[in-house]
């Protein structure tokens, strides 16, 4: 494949930042995107709605449904899945993107946002998935596409904040796990993460602004999540990407774009887990 024309996704958290930035490369070739997020009035320190990403979608050439969920609530899912099917004939892809954050020791974690972090992250990302792959099943080049990264099992990456790890390695679990279910039947099932931090309204309200500044761009993410989703899904499962290395992949090796005006590359900021 080359193109996404034509093809439905349904992104969760596609509302702002990397769901968002996903959404409108695949809207440039002409795709379906359902918007599967719960932002339906501006937020005072998030930006964007459910409303005012269907008209970036729809601006960059795509065709949207926004949709108000919580990927938490199974029956939400459920009737966002559908509204989707009855709307555009079906799904060929997902995005698990919708993820809660809390960089805290486990003495600093109230358990509710423990369970937040693990209901919306793993179990979510589980549901989401769930609930998509009938529809996949039946796709000509199914995907679910899992913001999650890869599972290095080391003491470092968890000692930091125990619960936000245990959180997305359970949607990278998610991707090993399907990835094997699926793949006789052709159904592809990936991780995409980061080499460096994502500038995102999430970034700016746990860092501030001059952090923000040393993260590359959110369309790093967009351009390497739509190069796996136009892989052969039979020939691409169960990978845990990482986003300059899928772009180098595809001959891209120039990364300045995605930096923003005055940062070198030795000043960014890397990522979590890598």
């Amino acid at each position: 494949m080359t193109s996404l024309k034509g093809k439905t996704l349904f992104i969760t958290g596609a509302s702002r930042g990397i769901g968002l930035a996903i959404a409108k490369r695949a809207a440039a070739d002409g795709a379906n995107i359902a918007i599967a997020a719960k932002t339906t009035e501006p937020h005072p320190k998030l930006a964007g709605t459910i409303y005012s990403a269907a008209e970036a979608i729809e601006k960059a050439g795509g065709k949207a449904l926004p949709l108000v969920v919580d990927v938490r609530d199974e029956a939400m899912v459920e009737a966002a899945v559908q509204k989707t099917v009855d709307t555009f004939g079906g799904i060929d892809i997902l995005v698990n993107n919708a993820s809660a954050i809390s960089l805290t020791g486990t003495l600093e974690t109230p358990m509710k946002r423990y369970d937040l972090m693990h209901q919306i992250n793993t179990r979510g990302t589980y549901l989401c998935s769930q609930k998509c792959l009938p529809h996949l099943l039946k796709g000509e080049n199914p995907h679910i596409l899992n913001l999650s990264p890869p599972l290095n099992m080391e003491e470092r990456w968890f000692a930091p904040h125990v619960a936000y790890t245990m959180a997305k390695f359970g949607m990278s679990m998610c991707v090993l796990g399907m990835a094997g279910e699926f793949r006789d039947k052709g159904v592809a099932v990936n991780a995409l993460w980061p080499r460096t931090a994502i500038d995102t309204d999430a970034m700016n309200v746990i860092t501030g602004p001059d952090f923000r500044r040393r993260c590359r761009k959110p369309e790093i993410m967009a351009d390497a999540a739509y190069i796996i989703l136009t892989k052969p899904s039979r020939e691409c499962t169960g990978n845990f990407f990482i986003d300059d290395e899928v772009l180098a992949s595809a001959g891209v090796t120039d990364l300045s774009k995605y930096r923003h005006e005055g940062v070198a590359e030795k000043d960014l900021v890397p990522d979590f887990f890598v």
